[in-house]
């Protein structure tokens, strides 16, 4: 298990859509316990890696959402950040 931590740090370089894909996957075999004690210690650690790193591309890609402000005729005027709250 000493290789784990570098296999972990692999996900700070994979997409959104493929560190999600390998995080359900991961949920999956845990949920259905097709792994033994401690290759399940290994994958889950591996998938709290993928999970904070999904979360740190959504709150990313959510600072760089704008929204388009309308003026009174209904027309596009510009942008503005967008209020997640």
């Amino acid at each position: 298990m000493a290789a784990e931590p570098i296999k972990n740090q692999d996900v700070a370089s994979l997409p959104f859509e493929a560190a999600l894909a390998e995080l359900e996957k991961i949920v999956d075999q845990l949920e259905k316990g097709a792994v033994g004690l401690e290759e399940s210690i290994a994958i889950y650690e591996r998938g709290e890696a993928l999970k904070a790193h999904c979360a740190r591309l959504l709150t990313s890609a959510e600072q760089r959402i704008e929204k388009i402000t309308l003026g009174p005729d209904g027309r596009p005027t510009g942008t503005e950040p967008l209020d997640v709250e």
